[in-house]
């Protein structure tokens, strides 16, 4: 199969012309011949890379802070809206499946979600278990529900979002999905995240497709202008530091089920990171370690994963 990450900036906070974008991506990278297209960490409309960044972004009551986030909350795509609906219809027009990471909104609430999207039309989802450090000032928790994989016509395909592959039993309940493609979904791909990338792939013997993002200070106050995003709200981002570099600086790559990167990773600048991965390469390296087969202990260890979506009101 060949596969294709997208490194490039969305619009930033824009919900209808970063979906333009994305489809325009898609099948750019479908005329290439890629039959996954993976896009990185809430692409859709942009990672919230004011958080750790604008020091007023944790103020309570504080008017720009209140302004930005209901701005981003205006720009953020339902599952069952039109923007979706959009980008599935164009998964099925390039026989291509899709992972795209989006901002969720569902009712008053907003979710770090992982979408696919297949080529029959199909689609499933799952939100990030634990927003981590100041990302739990926009988004809920996931549950049990969204530690699945899908199928392709390569094998099983899953994936985990940010820090999530720093819990090791979200891993082993992937590793018992017996994924051959891994979508690590990142805000950018640092050292540590390249760390944890790598691991996922020698640990699952699977193929491991991690994902970031290429953004500078002047794409995301472009894009945020493009909205007409209101002044009050440009408070916040005006505080993000103009230094050196980008805010996000990408480090999209490929690894191979041995650990090993097929393509390094590419910082600072926007690409399309492609590749063909080789299924045979995951059977051999399962010959000599199967974590969730021959190299388990279930009488020593053992996982229960409850996949039960988590509802505040149950109605019988």
């Amino acid at each position: 199969m060949r596969v294709a990450i997208v490194q490039q900036s969305p619009c930033f906070l824009n919900l209808d012309a970063t979906v333009e974008r994305a489809v325009g991506l898609l099948e750019h990278a479908a005329d290439e011949g890629a039959r996954l297209v993976v896009f990185p960490e809430t692409w859709l409309p942009g990672y919230p890379v004011w958080l750790d960044e604008s020091p007023g972004a944790c103020l309570w009551d504080h008017s720009p802070a209140k302004a930005l986030f209901g701005h981003l909350r205006g720009q953020c795509p339902e599952l069952d809206g039109a923007e979706m609906a959009r980008l599935g219809a164009a998964a099925q027009r390039t026989a291509t499946h899709v992972v795209i990471g989006i901002q969720e909104k569902a009712g008053g609430s907003l979710y770090n979600t992982m979408v696919f999207l297949a080529p029959d039309g199909t689609r499933a989802s799952r939100r990030k278990l634990v927003p981590t450090y100041t990302e739990r000032l926009l988004w809920g928790r996931g549950d049990g529900s969204g530690l699945f994989s899908v199928p392709t016509e390569f094998g099983p395909l899953g994936g985990l979002i940010c820090w999530e592959h720093w819990m090791p039993l979200a891993r082993a309940a992937l590793h018992a999905e017996a994924e051959t493609i891994h979508v690590a979904q990142w805000p950018w791909v640092k050292e540590p995240h390249q760390l944890a990338s790598r691991h996922y792939a020698f640990e699952g013997r699977c193929y491991v497709l991690a994902s970031g993002c290429v953004m500078s200070r002047d794409d995301m106050l472009e894009g945020f202008d493009s909205a007409a995003g209101p002044a009050v709200a440009r408070e916040i981002l005006e505080q993000v530091p103009d230094g050196e570099g980008a805010l996000l600086r990408g480090g999209s790559a490929v690894i191979g089920p041995d650990g090993a990167y097929l393509d390094a990773p590419v910082f600072d600048r926007p690409d399309m990171v492609i590749a063909d991965l080789d299924r045979r390469l995951v059977e051999e390296a399962r010959l000599t370690l199967d974590v969730d087969g021959h190299y388990a202990r279930p009488d020593v260890f053992t996982l229960t994963v409850n996949r039960k979506p988590q509802r505040n009101v149950e109605t019988e």
